[in-house]
């Protein structure tokens, strides 16, 4: 009666044990088990749930169907970053850096951009050269070198996470707290990191509409990566509004470099120090947040950080003659739209943003699509910032056939200025996790 006892198991709401769920797995992957099959097993875990044990087990078994990165050999606390996905998030390129630059190693493995969030191998394939797939001497060499490696995710890591992945996506099964859970853990844990910080997001422009959904998803995270042996913390951050100013793969790049040079935005330095500290505490170099966002501050101020990034740039063959002297960016044309208004902004719809960037071709809405590195949209201004009429809101970045003025009309629908008091700021980072 196998599979269908292990199904019939979580339909009824058992707990299954350990060896259930890694058989499950196995033969899922093997192919052993039909689609149908574990689309039923999918679904009853979605009505059903799973406890902290159970999902951890998911969780191991998921990584252990491939290949595991073994980073044993790089010395210090290895600690891997993981955000759940929004608008102009271009934190990897920045806290990566100086986090390698104050001696915790980071060697990531990030993913392609679908839909209107961004994907931070779309970014760093925008300079020119950069080269994403590396082989594991490769990666291991240049951790040695210089402490940090950002590459694609390999189709041996997690497999039976792609195969579930896809069957989730067509079986309504996808907000699955423990499916979701697991998905992210998987390849976190089979990348080889010995700790884990998560940058959990919730709003408009995220996948957790709520901050109660991205909690629970936060705290199961956690309790995976605890029971799994691998320190986890978790931020909990706020997509109400773009995180950065910059929406597109070139002009990530370009605000990263502008942070890296001490010149970044409000919101996305907050999540970068949030981060960043996290990344430092459990890597073994401060003893606390405060310290940790000092130390992050610090190594922006000396120019450490920015140091990093150009040379982890060439250490993975892309020109770096640019960084600190030219933007990175250069599209056929440039559209910039000034506020009709004087008042404070008190919205940016960044997922209306996002997919209007999408349209203009930063993003993929479908995985074979192909994408334009220098389109996008430039922000002068953040949420809950003021203006003045005739200051400049945006500049959109598009091709040689962009209708430029429909799309700035488009734009600027999104954004809302308001007069009156000073709007009452919601902070960006709410709570930390651990």
């Amino acid at each position: 009666m196998w599979p269908i006892d292990c199904i019939a198991h979580k339909r009824d709401g058992l707990v299954l044990t350990d060896e259930e769920i890694a058989r499950f797995i196995g033969d899922y992957t093997a192919g052993r088990i039909a689609d149908y099959q574990a689309a039923a097993w999918c679904m009853a875990v979605y009505l059903k749930g799973m406890d902290a044990r159970e999902t951890t087990a998911l969780t191991k078994a998921m990584a252990e169907s491939g290949d595991l990165v073994d980073l044993s050999s790089i010395p210090g606390i290895k600690v891997d970053k993981h955000s759940t996905g929004g608008i102009a998030d271009t934190t990897t390129l920045i806290v990566a850096p100086l986090v390698a630059a104050a001696g915790v190693p980071v060697a990531k493995m990030s993913g392609r951009g679908l839909g209107f969030t961004g994907g931070t191998i779309d970014k760093l394939q925008s300079i020119p050269g950069f080269q994403t797939e590396l082989s594991e001497d490769a990666i291991l060499r240049q951790m040695q070198d210089m402490g940090m490696a950002v590459i694609s995710q390999s189709g041996e890591i997690a497999p039976a996470d792609k195969l579930l992945y896809a069957l989730r996506d067509a079986t309504a099964t996808v907000e699955s707290i423990p499916l979701i859970a697991s998905s992210i853990m998987s390849k976190k844990i089979a990348s080889g990191a010995d700790a884990i910080v998560l940058d959990v997001k919730y709003g408009d422009g995220a996948f957790m509409k709520t901050k109660e959904r991205a909690r629970q998803l936060a705290r199961t995270m956690v309790d995976i990566g605890r029971l799994a042996g691998r320190p986890t913390r978790a931020v909990l951050t706020s997509m109400e509004a773009p995180l950065g100013t910059a929406i597109g793969n070139s002009l990530e790049v370009d605000e990263a470099v502008e942070a890296l040079s001490g010149k970044g935005g409000r919101r996305l330095m907050e999540v970068v120090e949030a981060i960043g500290s996290q990344m430092l505490i459990l890597g073994g170099k401060v003893p606390d947040e405060a310290q940790g966002r000092a130390c992050i501050r610090r190594l922006v101020e000396n120019g450490e950080g920015l140091k990093k990034f150009r040379q982890f740039v060439r250490a993975q063959h892309g020109s770096a003659s640019w960084i600190g002297k030219q933007p990175l960016t250069r599209a056929p044309q440039m559209y910039t739209a000034v506020s009709a208004e004087t008042g404070y902004i008190t919205a940016v719809h960044g997922r209306a943003l996002g997919e209007l960037a999408m349209r203009m071709g930063a993003g993929r809405a479908r995985k074979e699509d192909a994408i334009d590195p220098m389109v996008g949209i430039r922000l002068f201004k953040e949420l809950y910032d003021p203006v003045r009429a005739g200051e400049p809101l945006f500049t959109l970045y598009g091709n040689s056939q962009a209708p430029m003025e429909e799309l700035a009309r488009q734009a600027a629908e999104q954004i809302t200025i308001s007069d009156g008091p000073a709007p009452v700021q919601e902070p960006v980072v709410s709570e930390i996790i651990m």
